[in-house]
């Protein structure tokens, strides 16, 4: 057990990683959960694929010398 002065942020920066606590203070298993919560509610979201007016726009960015062609 440490004893660390609350609000000191270069003792937050050394927190020993395999200790349970994360940087920002929340342990692994409330950052599970939240990953969890979080991947429930956007699972439809990711399911839903990427429209075909975007998977254009990403095509003409990684190719840029296709913009004038006609399709």
């Amino acid at each position: 057990m440490s004893t660390r002065k609350p609000g000191n942020p270069s003792e937050k920066m050394q927190t020993d990683p395999n200790g349970g606590k994360a940087p920002s203070g929340l342990n692994r298993e409330i950052q599970s959960k939240i990953g969890q919560q979080l991947r429930a509610m956007y699972d439809d979201v990711v399911q839903e694929g990427v429209p075909d007016r975007f998977a254009d726009l990403l095509r003409r960015i990684d190719n840029p010398s296709d913009e004038g062609k006609a399709e």
